[in-house]
Formats: C-alpha cells, sequence, structure tokens
C-alpha cells in the first residue's frame, strides 16, 4: 500500500534530521575526545562513550528508514537519502575512532611526553575544526564550508607522520606504541571526514571531487571550484575563462 504524502516528507524529514544530529553528536565525540587527552576529563571519556553509542543507534535508524521510505520520494530526495546512508557510515567511523583515541588517552595521559601530547592535541584540534565546518555545511547547505575540510586534512596526515616517524626513530617502550595508534585513530577519522566532505560537496553542486585529481597541478579544493565556476558559467551563458579551465 502507498504511503500518503505527508507520511513520505514526514519520514524524509526525520531522516534528514537524524543525519544532522549525527553530525553534531560526531563532533561532540571529537572534541571531547581531545579534551580527554587535554584535561585528563572523565567526564569527557564518558560524553565520548555515550555519543558514540548514540552513533550507533542513529546509523541502524538512517538504514532502515531509507531501505523503507527511497522508493517513495521523490528522486531528489532519494538522492539525499542516500547521501545521508553515505554520511552516517562515515560519522559512525569517527565516532569509534574517537572512542579509541579516548581509551588510550585515559590509559597513557600520565606517561606521554608532553611534545608528543601538544602535537596530537593539535590534531585533534584540526579534526574537531573539519566536523564543525562539516556540521555547518549539511545544516546551512554551505558548499565553501564543505570545500575547506578538504584543504585541513593534508595537515593532519602530515603532523601523523612526524609523530610516526619520530617514534620509529627513537622508541620509548610501550607509549611510543600508543602515540602511534592515537596518532592514527585522528588521522583515519580526518579521512573520514574528507569522505564527508566530498560527498556533501556532490549533494550540493551534484558533482564529483574525486575525478579532478587528474590535474595535479593545482590543489584540490581550487580544482573543485574552479569546475563549479565554469559548470554554472556555462549554464549562464558566460564565456569562460581561458585560465579558469581545469
Amino acid at each position: 500500500m502507498e504511503q500518503p504524502e505527508s507520511s513520505q516528507t514526514a519520514n524524509f524529514s526525520q531522516i534528514v534530521a537524524q543525519t544532522r544530529e549525527a553530525c553534531q553528536l560526531t563532533q561532540i565525540a571529537v572534541g571531547e575526545a581531545t579534551n580527554s587527552l587535554a584535561k585528563g576529563s572523565r567526564q569527557s571519556f564518558q560524553a565520548v562513550k555515550e555519543a558514540e553509542e548514540k552513533l550507533d543507534f542513529l546509523d541502524s535508524e538512517i538504514d532502515k528508514g531509507v531501505t523503507a521510505c527511497i522508493t517513495t520520494v521523490s528522486p531528489e530526495q532519494a538522492r539525499e537519502l542516500l547521501a545521508c546512508m553515505k554520511l552516517m557510515i562515515d560519522l559512525e567511523r569517527i565516532g569509534d575512532l574517537a572512542l579509541s583515541f579516548t581509551v588510550r588517552a585515559e590509559a597513557v595521559r600520565e606517561r606521554l611526553e608532553m611534545e608528543d601530547v601538544t602535537q596530537l592535541i593539535k590534531m585533534g584540534s584540526i579534526l574537531e575544526k573539519m566536523i564543525s565546518d562539516i556540521v555547518q555545511a549539511f545544516l546551512h547547505r554551505d558548499l565553501e564550508c564543505a570545500v575547506g575540510v578538504l584543504r585541513a586534512d593534508s595537515e593532519i596526515d602530515r603532523l601523523r607522520n612526524l609523530l610516526v616517524i619520530a617514534h620509529l626513530e627513537h622508541a620509548s617502550g610501550p607509549e611510543s606504541i600508543q602515540v602511534i595508534f592515537m596518532a592514527q585513530a585522528l588521522e583515519r577519522a580526518g579521512d573520514h571526514a574528507k569522505n564527508l566532505a566530498e560527498e556533501i560537496c556532490h549533494l550540493l553542486s551534484g558533482h564529483s571531487v574525486r575525478h579532478l585529481l587528474s590535474a595535479r597541478n593545482k590543489p584540490y579544493e581550487q580544482m573543485f571550484l574552479e569546475h563549479l565556476r565554469s559548470h554554472y558559467a556555462a549554464k549562464a551563458g558566460v564565456p569562460e575563462r581561458t585560465h579558469n579551465r581545469v
């Protein structure tokens, strides 16, 4: 039996709202994970744990909701529902990684070198800003915020590499292993945040970011923005400048 249009709209709106909630929960989880290392707060650990559990629940709910209603909505709504499901996969993984980081932070925080703590907190702060931009991009349909996340990911990679190299060259026992695992957790979370940004870019613009990587001479986000300018100029009938072509 076909669902009434009002019911279809309600189901679609609920899934979008759940995805927004998941974005905000992920931001909380990452922020509290960083705080747990900076301050050793037991409350931060509990906040990360609760956020991760809620993300697991929302992952299940969104998966069931999209499966149930995707064939009853418009093509535009179906596209957004699929984006919500893809976003939720990466949000849930970031929640898992934030919890893993926090568990390790609670176990070894007092034994870590201050320089390592500082670098890990810096990585966590960059990741938190990336998730904050993801929240802004999804809530307010802000393409610029999504593109900005792509730029930030390389800095997390750089900091992770520095920590890993330092601890492989000058290993200090079990603490070195923990630092490497914590840095890798943040780096992997950054990769998932980049996936989120790419999916939101595709949702908002209808264009993929990945196929532009063949033009190696320009930054990732610059290529995408120039591609969009070219696309919208063509639609508006405005001649494209030669130096803007990708």
